[in-house]
Formats: C-alpha cells, sequence, structure tokens
C-alpha cells in the first residue's frame, strides 16, 4: 500500500487515490486542479493552509488505508 509522507506532490497524492480529494477539499484546498498546486508537496499545502502537515499526513494515511485497503 503507497504511503503519502509530507514530501508526496499534490499531483502524486491524487494518482494514489483520488477519493482524497473531498478531505482535501473540505479543509480549504480549493485548488486540487491548478497546475501549479500539482507540483506542491503534502506538507508545503498543510502550512499554506494552516494546517498541521503531520497531522495530516496521518489523516490522508488512515483514509488511504480504508479506502483502498
Amino acid at each position: 500500500m503507497a504511503r503519502v509522507t509530507k514530501d508526496t506532490m499534490i499531483g502524486e497524492l491524487l494518482q494514489i487515490d483520488a477519493n482524497v480529494a473531498p478531505m482535501l477539499l473540505n479543509i480549504g484546498m480549493h485548488c486540487l486542479g491548478c497546475p501549479s498546486s500539482q507540483m506542491e508537496t503534502v506538507g508545503e499545502a498543510a502550512m499554506v493552509h494552516g494546517y498541521d502537515p503531520d497531522e495530516l499526513v496521518e489523516e490522508i494515511n488512515t483514509f488511504i488505508d480504508h479506502d483502498l485497503g
């Protein structure tokens, strides 16, 4: 199973599991389709949106484990 880290690019994350998009949208990451956001890391996106990067990575991995598991 793929593991997401703070260094995972948003574009890569969405390729791993596109179903994570609503979770990201709910915390204010509304530019998931923007070309520049595709090259932003999960950690960078979290910090820009005022979210703890470690907490976000944990939530994403838990979601993916349940969604793809």
